[in-house]
């Protein structure tokens, strides 16, 4: 005797889900969980937002252009599919008479959550879509284990190690937003980080708000990983996964480190070898004043000595930075010195943003907004510093040797290819162009390193014969 549940009479459609991700690469993580637990549970993606059964989208809601980008998409995506959840920076903004932006604008939204909410977005998702299946069930497919589904390429993943930011400065309101800083457990963060490299991950993006600030939040709390103690502070998080990476013939890379003196040891490693050479650090000024009335961390003073200090222990040591021009009173004196700065220190790779108000910020409050016409006049002309300390840089690779992660690689490269050596972060930074191989037995594979020589640099990017 059988029963119904034995064998069913047809197959059950898995219900779909379109997925839209905007934003930085901390909201990217967020997208990833999602859309891990969402396979998980039996859920496909959709390729349209038409051919979906709902639609997601994680949003941006720092500057006034990834706002409207932001509220564009979700407009989209209600013309065409008619039910949309919404998460993400922008979910927790307020609009100009109180309550929350998005339903002010999209009332017929379905949910709305803000960033780092997986769980508020899931109940969403059930309530809307019921799950197909329990997600202890069935492994899933095409992901990396204890580091669920990337949206990157398979060659190269972030790696969030906190959440949130214990500074104040005023011209963000990410806080408010993901609120203080929340260190993830080290031997979680390993674990991860383990699962992507077997998995083949080839570089690894170590992303947060603040990623110097790891462990303050737990005061450097000592966990464990394979078996032996390892402090919850960075100096020994990039020690581990500089270890892992090696293992595995990988690179480490550092995003979003704030200059505190502790970064020091880190550079220590850097020359070693556990991490790459590549320091991602937001300075957004250079003169004492401005940067006290940005609230920032650091004063400014020392970061010239820091940044030579660095380069003694790291002689290949690359920064890359942001910077605001036109805060609310700086002054033409204050902005020359920022233009000083850039040269003086040498940095590899920098961007600039023209201040503009954001919605809930302190800054908004402080004396002296330029007319933007002037903050746009000086954005373009920091940019032109910047573009000119960077070319001169490019240009003494010429004629160096360089490893090379291979982004494309078309035929087998036969045609040449595309990729980045360790100076460029994707989407960030310039690429490496690749010229067709010389010798007919020699090859290039997306996500496998290759070595080449530099022949030329053109803009932002570099030229290459590969050998």
């Amino acid at each position: 005797m059988t029963t119904t549940c034995d064998k069913p009479a047809t197959p059950v459609r898995a219900p779909k889900v379109g997925f839209v991700s905007l934003g930085c690469p901390k909201a990217l993580t967020d997208s990833e969980l999602i859309l891990t637990q969402l396979s998980a549970e039996g859920y496909q993606t959709a390729k349209s937002f038409d051919g979906a059964d709902l639609v997601i989208v994680n949003t941006c809601g720092f500057i006034d252009d990834a706002v409207k980008e932001s509220l564009d998409t979700i407009g989209e995506a209600l013309a065409e599919n008619g039910k949309v959840i919404v998460t993400g920076c922008l979910g927790a903004r307020s609009g100009e008479q109180g309550g929350n932006l998005v339903e002010q604008v999209h009332p017929s939204v379905l949910a709305v959550t803000g960033p780092h909410a997986t769980q508020e977005v899931m109940d969403a998702v059930h309530r809307h879509l019921p799950k197909p299946h329990d997600p202890f069930l069935d492994l899933v497919p095409g992901g990396f284990g204890e580091a669920g589904l990337k949206l990157t390429p398979k060659h190269y993943a972030y790696l969030k190690i906190s959440e949130g930011c214990n500074h104040r400065c005023t011209f963000c309101i990410i806080p408010s937003m993901r609120g203080d800083l929340v260190s993830r457990p080290v031997g979680d963060v390993l674990k991860e980080a383990c699962a992507l490299f077997e998995g083949g991950v080839k570089e690894l993006l170590v992303i947060s708000q603040d990623t110097s600030a790891y462990g303050v939040d737990i005061k450097y709390r000592t966990g464990f990983w394979d078996g032996r103690p390892i402090k919850s502070r960075l100096y020994e998080l990039v020690q581990a996964l500089g270890e892992l990476a090696a293992a595995h013939g990988a690179w480490v890379r550092l995003h979003y480190v704030y200059p505190y003196p502790s970064v020091d040891q880190v550079v220590e490693l850097m020359a070693q070898g556990l991490a790459l050479p590549y320091l991602d650090v937001p300075f957004q000024h250079s003169h004492p004043d401005v940067l006290r009335r940005m609230k920032r961390p650091a004063s400014g003073e020392k970061n010239l000595e820091r940044i030579q200090r660095w380069r003694e222990v790291c002689p290949e040591l690359v920064i890359r930075s942001t910077f605001i021009a036109g805060f609310p009173g700086e002054t033409e004196e204050e902005f020359q010195h920022l233009l000083d700065f850039i040269e003086e220190a040498q940095i590899d790779r920098a961007g600039c943003f023209a201040y503009s108000d954001v919605d809930g910020a302190a800054a908004n409050a402080l004396p002296g907004m330029l007319p933007l016409q002037e903050r746009q006049q000086r954005q373009a002309r920091f940019m032109e510093v910047a573009e000119r300390v960077s070319v001169q840089k490019l240009q003494r690779r010429i004629g160096a040797t360089m490893q090379v992660l291979v982004d494309h690689a078309p035929a087998l490269g036969r045609r040449g290819g595309r990729g980045r050596s360790y100076a460029d972060a994707p989407e960030i930074d310039g690429v490496v162009h690749l010229l067709p191989p010389q010798k007919a037995s020699k090859t290039l594979k997306v996500g496998e390193f290759t070595r080449a020589q530099i022949v030329q640099a053109q803009g932002h990017d570099l030229i290459a014969q590969p050998i």
